[in-house]
């Protein structure tokens, strides 16, 4: 799994496996889900990162394993 901040293009991108991304949908404004073959999510897209949060600190980013 691989969690990307691309601070010029303000967004957020969660890779959940390297599958070959075969179709991507915006399922809501500025919400991209990327799929793979067997039509499973393998992708979460983040745009306009700074708009969701008016506190968003991309410098303190914080992992937790439930």
């Amino acid at each position: 799994m691989k969690l990307k901040v691309d601070r010029e293009a303000d967004a957020l991108y969660l890779r959940l496996d390297d599958s070959e991304i075969v179709e991507s949908e915006e399922v809501s404004p500025g919400v991209v889900l990327d799929y793979n073959a067997a039509n499973e999510v393998i992708g979460v897209e983040l745009l306009h990162l700074s708009k969701r949060s008016s506190d968003l600190n991309l410098s303190a980013l914080e992992f937790e394993t439930v």
